[in-house]
């Protein structure tokens, strides 16, 4: 994977009137193999959103949890919640932090649909959005969703 390709990009002609799209200086940092395990993760089946758990610890997204989306959609994804309480503890029993979910948009750009912000219900955390389109610019993009407002994050790829 080419660490260009996952500098940040800011476009506020996808989201929705009444949400708003910021950029500030704040960075996520991942290691390399996880940016290209969500990325695999997305291309496995590109009709249907993939969607997991990230953990890590000291603000370095180290793990990725893969879940399976109950809607099998390819416009939205949720995690049964039996499944979400057992990423959870994995995370735990690791010894990591919770930092991250991801998800990937199969058919439209990788920033986050109004359905994606109203049920973004950790703030502290980074969302992930990745497109299996050949064609993205960035094939991966992250944001920070607390109250409606999205802050894209540059992705900060660690070795």
């Amino acid at each position: 994977m080419n660490e260009q390709n996952f500098s940040a990009r800011l476009d506020v002609t996808y989201l929705t009137p009444g949400y708003t799209l910021s950029r500030m200086a704040e960075v996520v940092r991942v290691r390399t193999e996880i940016l290209a395990r969500m990325t695999d993760e997305a291309w496995r089946d590109p009709q249907v959103e993939c969607c997991g758990l990230l953990g890590g610890r000291a603000g370095l997204i180290s793990e990725i949890y893969p879940a399976r989306s109950v809607l099998a959609s390819p416009s939205a994804f949720e995690i049964a919640p039996e499944e979400l309480f057992r990423l959870f503890r994995a995370i735990r029993a690791a010894g990591l932090e919770h930092l991250g979910i991801y998800h990937s948009h199969p058919a439209g750009e990788n920033a986050p649909s109004p359905r994606d912000i109203e049920r973004a219900f950790y703030p502290d955390v980074a969302y992930f959005i990745i497109s299996p389109l050949p064609e993205a610019p960035l094939p991966v993009r992250a944001f920070a969703i607390r109250q409606a407002r999205v802050t894209e994050l540059r992705i900060d790829p660690v070795r």
